[in-house]
């Protein structure tokens, strides 16, 4: 089995992870690992994250442009900026859980009351974009130089989702079900 096979696996079995959590949309999120010093596959604008396979997914070059640019997600920008500025980033995900994403609309960070989120995450900014407007034309410097300044791997963005990266796709998954975890239970107990 070469690398990008075993990657490609890797990938499925975390994308539809995700996706059956709802953290990923039937096209929408991004999910991608370094599979060398300087490529990464990533998911094409055309994938389906529970049925992620390899015609879904593209092998890029961060140097070297070429037309499987054109085909790839559209969050790629913000993937090549984090590998390429974050040394220790070897997978990276852009999801949408629920609850996180709906805390972030009212706070300005998250702290995990529970002892899962206390242990892994500690406190977990929340981003204000301030403007969508011209958002994904910022958004791969501005993602990039949080995670150069600050030893955090996620980033909540206000009205938008969750960036995260690791060092493998396991850790940043389970890095974001503790945080989704951590926002449900924080969610449900203002409730009571």
């Amino acid at each position: 089995m070469d690398i990008d096979s075993y990657h490609i696996r890797e990938m499925k079995q975390i994308s539809l992870s995700l996706f059956n959590k709802n953290y990923f949309g039937v096209y929408h999120g991004s999910i991608s690992t370094k599979v060398d010093t300087n490529s990464f596959i990533i998911n094409k604008k055309i994938a389906m994250f529970n049925e992620l396979d390899e015609a879904s997914i593209v092998r890029l070059d961060c140097y070297k442009r070429d037309y499987r640019w054109k085909s790839a997600s559209i969050d790629v920008e913000i993937h090549k900026h984090i590998y390429e500025n974050v040394t220790s980033a070897k997978s990276v995900c852009f999801s949408m859980p629920p609850y996180a994403t709906a805390y972030g609309l009212k706070h300005s960070k998250v702290s995990p009351q529970d002892y899962f989120g206390q242990q892994a995450l500690g406190e977990v900014m929340v981003y204000d974009p301030k403007s969508f407007h011209d958002w994904y034309e910022r958004a791969p410097y501005e993602i990039s130089r949080f995670f150069q300044k600050s030893d955090a791997h996620l980033l909540l963005i206000k009205g938008y989702g969750l960036y995260a990266y690791d060092r493998n796709l396991t850790e940043m998954a389970k890095k974001i079900s503790i945080l989704e975890n951590s926002c449900r239970l924080l969610v449900l107990s203002a409730s009571l």
